[in-house]
């Protein structure tokens, strides 16, 4: 079966980054949606060592140092209704540095990637 959510190589190598940083590895990236933005729902990113009955955990093995480190994606029931078939990514531009959510979803977006619409 098919992931119902993907994760770039480059999304989880910086999850990594910053696990190590965190000097915690049971820290989870956590993927949500709220109300707001400018088109409507934005997308909110956190790191959780907690997960639920109704999460969905998305794993991503990349290599570190020659070791195969797993990366977990968490996204909520509710989330997870708008981001069946989305891919996280992790993008570094003149704009700044952060994760980015490719929907197939969304019908709008605003221009930063932050928000969309249905």
């Amino acid at each position: 079966m098919d992931a119902v959510i993907s994760c770039t190589d480059a999304a989880a190598k910086r999850v990594q980054e910053l696990l190590a940083e965190e000097g915690n590895y049971n820290l989870k990236l956590r993927v949500y949606i709220t109300g707001g933005g400018c088109s409507g729902f934005q997308y909110g990113f956190a790191f959780d060592e907690n997960t639920k009955e109704d999460d969905t955990i998305v794993s991503k093995a990349i290599a570190v140092d020659g070791d195969t480190v797993n990366i977990d994606v968490v996204v909520d029931a509710l989330s997870m209704m708008y981001l069946t078939g989305a891919q996280i990514d992790y993008q570094e531009s003149l704009q700044g540095a952060h994760f980015v959510v490719k929907n197939p979803n969304a019908q709008t977006t605003c221009s930063c990637g932050s928000s969309f619409a249905l």
